[in-house]
């Protein structure tokens, strides 16, 4: 099966397509190398995944021809990827959230300036 049909088969991109973006642009690795979205992959392949903020590593557990739902995902892959990066991801989104209480508005210039020093931070 080729990677970029089985990470999107296994729901890690919505589209085959972004999924074959991701290999030509680097982001999918087999075993340390990059790889095309043409490449055969077999059961027991490790596939890392760059996926904006996250860097995923999954373990090729069954190969399957057609689109699986959500709930079978667990089935055909096994998720390696560490606890800190999901730790780390936890820590930036919470990091990045302003809030602003309900009924003040759109923010203005001086409050956006303020958001934006503190986000630089």
């Amino acid at each position: 099966m080729r990677v970029d049909k089985w990470l999107w088969v296994v729901r890690i991109f919505k589209t085959r397509t972004q999924a074959g973006d991701a290999c030509k642009g680097g982001k999918v690795k087999i075993d340390g190398t990059n790889v095309k979205a043409s490449r055969e992959i077999k059961e027991g392949d490790e596939i890392e995944v760059q996926l904006q903020i996250v860097k995923k590593k999954v373990k090729v557990i069954k190969l399957v021809k057609n689109r699986v739902g959500a709930k079978f995902v667990s089935d055909l892959m096994l998720d390696l990827t560490s606890p800190e990066e999901y730790e780390r991801i936890e820590m930036l989104r919470l990091l990045n959230h302003e809030k602003r209480n309900r009924g003040e508005g759109r923010p203005t210039k001086k409050d956006r300036r303020e958001i934006n020093r503190l986000k630089e931070i």
